[in-house]
């Protein structure tokens, strides 16, 4: 975990270029962004219209997830991917959820900027004993799964819910995301959950989306973080042969809607897919 002064200098070191965390931020209502974050983002929206929303009912989507998860008992959850601390962190809906506050969550990210506003953020508003931000990269399991151990805040031998949200569709299938999903899923304990979500290009309403969809692909393969859009059967391979939990696999705002689901009405405008499984014993035969 880096220290204080240290995140301090890497949020002022990274004011000269958009940040892809604090874009997140900006459309999600957040404060942690600034001038040329926004500039930034106002001319994604110009491709999509609808990007913003996308980015909504992905982080809805999350606290929704994370909220069945506490309420089926589990206390442990691991957020790979995790972005900036903003509305609806993964501790705030867990210990909302669980009023006793026996849950632990880490957070892990790679974008040192990202890593750095968390490390401020959750100083203010988290418990170090339960909470922490740590530096992992989602592509080197082993190395990232080793840095949740030493944290001491989770133990691996327990279930935990391992949250991969809105990460996936920057990992084109030539990165070879099977092979890395696998390692996650085999590595935890029997009972844990896995949360995934990602963009797809499934049935968009007009040529014209089509066409805004393939733009904002090709607008992100001029950046550092390219990536793929995927269909539900595309996409359904990452939770190997682990039990969906209802409602299964699909458009997320079907996934346990609320009064404040964006899309609800219409799930598959959405752009989002995500869902939630579980690792199950494994059967034992009788002789």
């Amino acid at each position: 975990m880096i220290g204080h002064d240290e995140a301090l200098r890497a949020v002022e070191s990274s004011l000269d270029r958009p940040s892809a965390a604090r874009v997140y931020d900006y459309f999600l209502g957040g404060n942690t962004n600034y001038a040329i974050d926004r500039e930034f983002a106002r001319k994604i929206r110009e491709r999509v219209p609808l990007i913003g929303q996308y980015m909504r009912t992905s982080r809805q989507f999350l606290g929704r997830a994370v909220r069945r998860c506490a309420e089926l008992g589990i206390t442990q959850f691991v957020d790979i991917g995790s972005g900036l601390p903003t509305a609806g962190n993964v501790h705030d809906v867990a210990d909302e959820t669980r009023p006793q506050h026996d849950t632990h969550v880490v957070y892990i990210d790679n974008e040192p900027v990202a890593l750095a506003h968390s490390t401020l953020l959750l100083a203010d508003t988290a418990d170090p004993e339960r909470h922490r931000a740590i530096a992992a990269d989602l592509m080197r399991p082993e190395q990232l799964l080793t840095r949740v151990r030493d944290t001491g805040v989770v133990d691996l031998a327990r279930p935990v819910a391992l949250i991969v949200n809105a990460v996936l569709h920057f990992i084109k299938d030539e990165n070879e995301p099977d092979s890395i999903l696998a390692a996650y899923r085999n590595a935890l304990a029997p009972g844990s959950l896995l949360v995934l979500s990602q963009m797809t290009n499934e049935h968009p309403r007009s040529d014209e989306e089509r066409q805004a969809l393939e733009d904002l692909v090709a607008y992100y393969e001029e950046t550092t973080n390219p990536g793929q859009l995927r269909t539900t059967e595309e996409f359904a391979r990452f939770f190997g042969d682990w039990e969906l939990l209802e409602p299964g696999l699909g458009y997320a705002p079907a996934w346990h809607p609320d009064a404040g689901t964006v899309f609800a009405s219409a799930p598959s405008e959405s752009r989002v897919i995500g869902g939630v499984a579980q690792k199950t014993l494994p059967l034992v035969r009788k002789s």
